[in-house]
């Protein structure tokens, strides 16, 4: 199957099947113009979408693109925006670095390219932020271009498409220059969401519905019978578990809250003091002062990329003056914008009404 890539009929005949099939079963999305509309996509809503869908699905995606295109509409908007605000708008989605990168593109582009994205992907690629992915997907789906747009849904697609069972990562080479070789020079960008929407719907993880896809008859894990095989992927490494302390420090009805330096995780974000667990180490335990303080029965597990943190609660009551962070009312503790680790451990916090158990 894997003469397609040298077999431009084939290669045509696939991306004319695919197109036919994108201009009848698009997806309506937020920030996607339909198919044959004559107009392209505004940059600027292209790059917002695609940063934040990386790691995260569509339907997680759609209302924090709406929230943020009420409040920030273009790209001067973002640019001018309180970074607190962003943060706190972007609380839930995760990824949190994404959010530092994307508050210094808005300004990069507003400030020094006069509002404007670039069009080709080497300019792309030296914004904040913007890796081969979302270059080749703006530069494509923004401006037209012809480039080479791989996410995990077109990975899998051309994966079973070409039956390549090099295991990931090390077949994500070989996957792009099948996408390359059937990548068509015209409508480059509708071509890559075709493929986008294809993975997403018939050509899923599990149970793909091939009877029902528009490339079937090209399609050699099709033909023998084993498209939920690929993508080939590597054994998973079991994470690693950390242990933290997160401090719920209460008094008159709020919660002290921290910032979060920028180099930690969750950097930039508003959230309960912690004892300075990390990726690469537990946390010291250690509280921020001497106080009377209570370990609850509850604690939170969150799992990160890389890590999986298990996370006790110790609770006290504050002093009238906070030496460090700021005092929030805990009746709108859901405007503080806390990511969800921390949403999780306030939670419990609130929730908890068992015995005392001493530190």
């Amino acid at each position: 199957m894997r003469r397609v890539q040298s077999d431009r009929h084939k290669a045509g005949e696939i991306s004319a099947a695919l197109l036919a099939h994108y201009d009848r079963h698009a997806r309506a999305l937020p920030w996607r113009i339909p198919p044959k509309a004559n107009r392209r996509a505004e940059p600027y809503h292209v790059w917002l979408s695609e940063i934040m869908l990386q790691q995260t699905t569509v339907a997680a995606v759609i209302p924090y693109f709406e929230k943020f295109m009420s409040r920030w509409p273009d790209v001067a908007a973002l640019a001018a925006a309180d970074p607190a605000e962003v943060m706190a708008a972007w609380a839930g989605l995760g990824y949190y670095a994404r959010t530092r990168n994307l508050i210094a593109c808005a300004k990069f582009v507003a400030n020094e390219l006069g509002g404007a994205f670039p069009q080709e992907e080497r300019e792309l690629l030296k914004l904040p932020g913007v890796g081969p992915y979302t270059s080749a997907a703006i530069s494509a789906i923004a401006f037209g271009k012809r480039t080479v747009v791989v996410d995990a849904n077109i990975e899998r697609v051309v994966a079973r498409l070409f039956q390549i069972d090099t295991p990931l990562p090390l077949g994500k080479k070989e996957i792009h220059a099948a996408t390359d070789s059937i990548t068509p020079p015209a409508r480059a960008g509708d071509f890559a969401q075709a493929m986008m929407d294809l993975g997403a719907s018939l050509c899923s993880v599990k149970g793909p519905e091939c009877s029902s896809c528009p490339i079937s008859a090209y399609c050699g894990a099709f033909q023998n019978g084993n498209a939920a095989g690929y993508p080939v992927k590597a054994p998973k490494k079991a994470k690693p578990v950390r242990r933290g302390t997160a401090y719920w420090i209460e008094r008159d009805g709020h919660v002290l809250l921290v910032r979060r330096e920028d180099t930690q995780m969750l950097g930039g974000m508003r959230a309960l003091p912690d004892d300075g667990w990390a990726a690469r180490q537990d946390g010291d335990a250690l509280q921020p002062f001497t106080g009377n303080w209570r370990i609850l029965d509850a604690a939170v597990q969150h799992s990160f990329t890389h890590f999986s943190l298990l996370l006790q609660i110790a609770v006290t009551e504050g002093p009238k003056q906070a030496e460090f962070g700021e005092y929030w009312p805990i009746n709108s503790l859901d405007k503080a914008g806390l990511p969800t680790l921390f949403l999780k451990a306030a939670t419990a916090a609130m929730s908890e009404n068992r015995p005392e158990k001493r530190v």
